[in-house]
């Protein structure tokens, strides 16, 4: 969020699509209250627990990559709550490399998917060190517990040497990959996080989860994702709104695969295409623009997935 669009804890995308579905008063009133300005010790804590992060960032063309960052629980810690540091280094040609600079916006999600608990912290580098990332926190919020399903990670050693390999296209393995996942991750920006030092909280990384087979790929090669009803944030919508780039980050959980897309993005409001995914509130169209592929990358093992019970509510496909 810019200094100069900020009004309360949302930047004028965010309150153009509050606005748009009716909720801008009262996400006023809560967003104060949600978004603080530091991390508690709750949050703090719920950071050391965990044997992986999201990372998203932006580069200098203004494309936003999502990026997962893995070590043995307690790599992330956070000294106090304005300071969160992630002992990991990338997976090699990772764009994340070449996004951590001192002074540019990133944004971190943790998320305990067993327990089904998510909470993020958005930011600046302040500091790139051979061991990793040292990060000041300018956002702390949680995240509602819907549509997460319930899969336990575990770091079982050191990372295996990987590397991401760019791709012309989507192939027929991703494509399966796509097809049968159950969660992805998106980082989305507002376009003044590309001024490096801007302080904007500026890059945002998400979750997104739904039935295996909620991401379609049709004949031109976009994914279709619909969007169910959540917490009203819109951090993710509100930064499209002004800026409609994405990267989107699936993981294979038994093989460790990773695929990587940078994408431009339409939403889709109504229509057939909405109608087509019961309990969508809208779609999400990705037109990807670059692939990158990472084999067997993670240091994780993944436990069985117990789908959300709130996925009740969202058809079947």
């Amino acid at each position: 969020m810019s200094g100069e669009e900020r009004e309360g804890a949302f930047h004028r995308g965010e309150r153009a699509v509050q606005a748009r579905v009716g909720v801008a008063a009262r996400m006023a009133r809560i967003g104060e209250h949600a978004i603080r300005g530091s991390m508690s010790e709750q949050h703090r804590q719920f950071f050391t627990q965990l044997p992986f992060v999201l990372v998203g960032s932006i580069d200098s063309a203004g494309q936003p990559c999502a990026s997962l960052l893995a070590g043995p629980p307690g790599f992330v810690h956070a000294p106090d709550g304005r300071t969160l540091r992630i002992d990991a280094t990338t997976i090699a040609a990772d764009p994340l490399a070449d996004n951590l600079r001192v002074a540019a916006p990133v944004g971190v999600l943790g998320i305990q998917a067993h327990t089904r608990r998510r909470n993020r912290a958005n930011g600046v580098v302040t500091a790139v060190h051979a061991q990793g990332v040292t990060i000041t926190v300018a956002q702390s919020f949680g995240n509602c517990p819907k549509y997460i399903q319930a899969r336990e990670a575990t770091y079982t050693g050191p990372r295996p040497a990987a590397r991401f390999a760019g791709s012309p296209g989507l192939t027929e393995a991703d494509a399966r990959l796509i097809g049968n996942a159950d969660t992805f991750y998106i980082a989305t920006a507002h376009p003044d996080a590309v001024r490096a030092g801007t302080r904007a909280h500026g890059v945002d990384v998400s979750h997104r989860g739904g039935r295996p087979g909620f991401v379609r790929i049709d004949d031109e090669g976009r994914l279709h994702v619909p969007d169910f009803i959540g917490n009203f944030f819109f951090n993710t919508l509100g930064n499209l709104e002004v800026h409609p780039l994405a990267g989107l980050l699936f993981v294979d959980h038994a093989s460790g695969d990773l695929l990587s897309l940078a994408t431009s993005v339409a939403v889709i409001w109504d229509g057939p295409e909405v109608a087509a995914f019961p309990g969508a509130q809208r779609v999400l169209r990705f037109t990807p623009t670059a692939v990158r592929v990472a084999r067997a990358a993670l240091p994780l093992r993944f436990g069985p997935a117990e789908l959300s019970p709130h996925l009740a509510g969202t058809g079947t496909w």
